[in-house]
């Protein structure tokens, strides 16, 4: 039986899916999981994500959460580990990221390892160090203001040192430029000196490239996505990997459709105004809710009867002045949680009563939905976009998900998602 031999822990869900696409876009037989206790059921594939609701959760679960995942992983024959966060870094000064790369580079042995958040395509880059969302400093975007990790300090080998007691330092541009030797010699140098964890500045997408020239023997690297695809090729010429390169299409599902979106990202916000011009669009506002089960009934009320005439979206999303009252109110993760559970709950509801596509807005929003529906292992398509992952789940009579990054995504994706779903591939 062929064992995996890439593995990857993700935050999650979204990260998680749009990691997994792009590898079955690539060829690669990819499962997709939401537990550790189900990397046994995979079968025979060549890699294997572990994608759980992690990234603003208590230190402590996280590290146990992910400490679970990466043994189950490497029990199941893994050779190579990737633990996948969002380009803009999403943490806080106790973690998640700081304290999650310490209990895999235990478990794994590794000797380094670096970290690169960077998405060229999406004008998320590092620069000495510094995290930039295009032209700006992520201290000067709109993440400065995000509801549960806020990004007030762009240089990211500050933040991660504030997150681990290993130290930490760069790999400049002129290096991961270079790549080849010079790459290599800055990497050893470094490591010389003590240094275990290293945030590479990326900025073009030959910079990815050479980081994972650099790395592909290493048993632990961290990171964004978009580092992902270029480890295939490299892996296919040393032997590793056998696919043919010729990913399998999602089945069709149809049936009753429904938005749920708990991101409140300016995109997100977006793409519900542009849903809103064609759909019925119920927001539930945080700051005017004391406690979830009359909300859902109110919102089950309004649904049930529309969603036998088309899709519906029902939303938490909120712009940043409203969020500032729901978390007066709630207090930060008491909003965030109350959230969760309002389209969660929703969520088991809608599905009960027939509804088959689901398209989730926010990485949190998935977990949450995901966790509530006890879905635990997904058929993932190939790579749609950024930030973007459609699957259904296993069956014979399958659920179709997209799950999508709050931050990401065309302003009219909700709406394609959901045709898409009827006709996989169709979309042009």
């Amino acid at each position: 039986m062929r064992r995996p031999f890439f593995g990857i822990v993700a935050d999650d869900m979204t990260g998680g899916l749009e990691t997994a696409a792009m590898l079955v876009a690539d060829g690669v037989r990819c499962a997709f999981v939401t537990d550790a206790d189900s990397v046994g059921d995979v079968g025979e594939v060549e890699a294997v994500v572990v994608a759980q609701k992690t990234r603003v959760v208590d230190p402590a679960e996280a590290v146990a959460k992910s400490r679970a995942a990466a043994e189950a992983l490497l029990a199941a024959g893994v050779r190579r580990l990737f633990f996948k966060y969002c380009a803009t870094f999403d943490s806080t000064d106790r973690g998640n990221i700081g304290p999650v790369a310490d209990v895999l580079m235990d478990l794994t042995g590794a000797r380094f390892a670096i970290f690169c958040p960077s998405s060229p395509a999406l004008r998320r880059t590092v620069y000495n160090g510094h995290l930039f969302l295009g032209s700006q400093l992520i201290s000067e975007s709109p993440k400065r203001d995000d509801p549960l990790t806020p990004m007030t300090d762009p240089n990211l080998v500050r933040v991660l040192q504030r997150q681990t007691r290993r130290k930490v330092g760069l790999l400049a541009h002129p290096q991961t430029s270079a790549g080849g030797a010079e790459l290599a010699e800055a990497i050893d140098r470094a490591t010389r000196d003590g240094v275990r964890y290293l945030v590479a500045d990326a900025i073009y997408d030959g910079d990815l490239a050479n980081l994972a020239v650099a790395t592909q023997d290493c048993p632990l690297v961290t990171g964004n996505a978009t580092i992902v695809p270029h480890y295939p090729p490299l892996w296919r010429a040393s032997g590793h990997l056998h696919s043919d390169r010729h990913p399998a299409a999602l089945p069709a599902v149809d049936g009753k459709a429904i938005v749920l979106a708990g991101s409140c990202a300016e995109r997100t916000r977006e793409q519900l105004a542009a849903f809103e011009a064609n759909h019925p669009v119920l927001r539930i506002d945080l700051g005017e809710v004391d406690a979830a089960a009359p909300v859902v009934t109110e919102a089950l009320a309004w649904a049930l009867p529309l969603l036998e005439r088309g899709p519906v979206l029902i939303t938490t999303s909120a712009d940043p002045e409203a969020v500032s009252v729901a978390q007066a109110r709630h207090g930060r993760d008491g909003a965030a949680e109350l959230a969760e559970r309002i389209l969660g709950d929703i969520a088991v509801a809608v599905r009960t009563k027939g509804v088959r596509r689901f398209v989730v807005a926010g990485g949190e929003t998935s977990g949450a939905v995901m966790e509530r529906l006890g879905v635990r292992r997904l058929n993932v398509g190939p790579y749609g976009g950024p930030g973007i992952g459609t699957a259904t789940t296993c069956g014979p009579d399958p659920i179709a998900f997209c799950l999508k990054s709050g931050k990401l995504g065309p302003v009219d994706l909700f709406a394609e998602a959901l045709n898409e779903m009827t006709n996989p591939g169709g979309r042009e």
